[in-house]
């Protein structure tokens, strides 16, 4: 029956040694209290509390340690632990933390500075997912890349210009007319995000009245809240036969709808909002002071603005330009409809490209033999992605710090 497997399931048995620690605990603070829990080095409510966590924080922690060496020895074919064992295992972790809780529930017992304890463990829990999980993912990734070059060679990977992937055999994986699609849109972004979103935050932050801030701000930041299927669809319908019959058919640059052009134009105006959103919060923490010195000194606003506000906002630019790059290195959607999936290296941007993103999603698609090189690659190609997105903002957070010591 359903009914006594949710019953006799791991969460709710955990679940009930710790309420019967809490109420447990709690009883017994109050009896040894005499009636006068003056007498107590902690309120009942406190040894409540810290019987509570007690079962919940070491089972919770027992239960992920054993889940990941049970995860890692089955990836390596080895079986340590069954799910019976963990079952037990967790069982027993919580009925010791329930019993030395109720145990501890003396008058002399300080369970303000246990349960502080335990939310401590908490806190330095929740603080470390984000590492862990980047690690795992890294890790993932590394393992994955080293068996693709086991049987492709990197130096064909990363210095040949031909990407043909052909699940047969005999394919061609160079990475590089991937990476100049990448690097190529990702350029016509920002060369039409930033400028767009800075001039638009400088004017937010340092021209616009209140009521035009409150409008104008909310509008431009509702670009950020469209789906990028539907940026994707307006690549495809509206900017890219535009571009075509405007600009590409007419200058003889080329006759498809689907170009590195449309896909960059419709990715800066998505990036429009990040840009703009974050500068304008750097332009609004320079502080007034430093505004009214240059005035005072004679300078007029544009001149203020260029010599006083950017250079002491710049780093909070800097990092609103790195954010609007991550997001346009990692987008797929707007360039499969915008940009086509030819993989060429070519300077004429009325031209169908690809970029790394939409060849990783074109590997992995599909019933594919995630032993061979064909789908292999694109752990490869996310690897070399995440390595080049760290080195940049290495690169920017080297920059800024410099500037910053020039400029103080």
């Amino acid at each position: 029956m359903w009914v006594f497997d949710f019953l006799f399931s791991l969460p709710v048995l955990v679940l009930a040694l710790a309420f019967a620690g809490l109420f447990g605990a709690k009883a017994r603070a109050a009896a040894a209290s005499g009636g006068d829990v003056r007498t107590l080095a902690a309120l009942p409510q406190a040894h409540a509390t810290n019987a509570f966590l007690s079962v919940v924080v070491p089972a919770f922690c027992c239960f992920v340690v054993l889940s990941l060496v049970r995860l890692i020895a089955e990836r390596q074919g080895i079986e340590i632990l069954s799910a019976g064992v963990v079952y037990w295992a967790v069982l027993v972790v919580a009925a010791l933390g329930c019993c030395c809780a109720i145990g501890q529930s003396t008058r002399s017992f300080r369970a303000r500075a246990a349960f502080e304890y335990w939310i401590k463990v908490l806190l330095i829990a929740a603080s470390t997912v984000a590492i862990l999980t980047t690690v795992g993912i890294v890790l993932s990734m590394v393992f994955e890349t080293a068996n693709f070059f086991r049987d492709y060679p990197w130096v064909d990977f990363f210095f040949s210009a031909e990407w043909s992937p052909n699940f047969r055999g005999d394919s061609a994986l160079g990475i590089l007319p991937l990476l100049w699609g990448t690097l190529y849109v990702s350029f016509i972004a920002l060369l039409i995000a930033v400028p767009v979103g800075l001039f638009a935050a400088i004017y937010l932050s340092e021209y616009a009245g209140p009521r035009m801030r409150g409008v104008a701000k909310p509008m431009i930041e509702v670009l950020a809240g469209i789906p990028t299927i539907v940026y994707g669809l307006f690549a495809l319908m509206t900017v890219g036969p535009l571009l075509r019959d405007y600009f590409a058919q007419p200058l003889g640059l080329g006759n498809s709808a689907s170009s590195v052009m449309t896909a960059g134009v419709v990715m800066g105006i998505m990036l429009i909002p990040f840009v703009s959103s974050l500068s304008d919060d750097a332009i609004n923490a320079v502080p007034q002071s430093m505004r009214d010195g240059s005035l005072g000194l004679g300078a007029t606003r544009s001149e203020t603005i260029r010599q006083v506000v950017i250079p002491a906002a710049l780093p909070g630019i800097v990092g609103a330009v790195l954010l609007a790059a991550s997001r346009a290195i990692g987008e797929t959607m707007i360039v499969v409809l915008g940009a086509g999936a030819a993989a060429r290296m070519s300077m004429n941007p009325f031209e169908a490209m690809t970029t790394i993103t939409v060849k990783i999603v074109s590997q992995l698609t599909g019933d594919t033999d995630f032993a061979s090189p064909e789908t292999l690659v694109a752990f490869a190609l996310g690897l070399t992605l995440f390595v080049f997105t760290l080195g940049l903002n290495v690169i920017a957070l080297i920059v800024v710090r410099k500037f910053r010591e020039q400029y103080e």
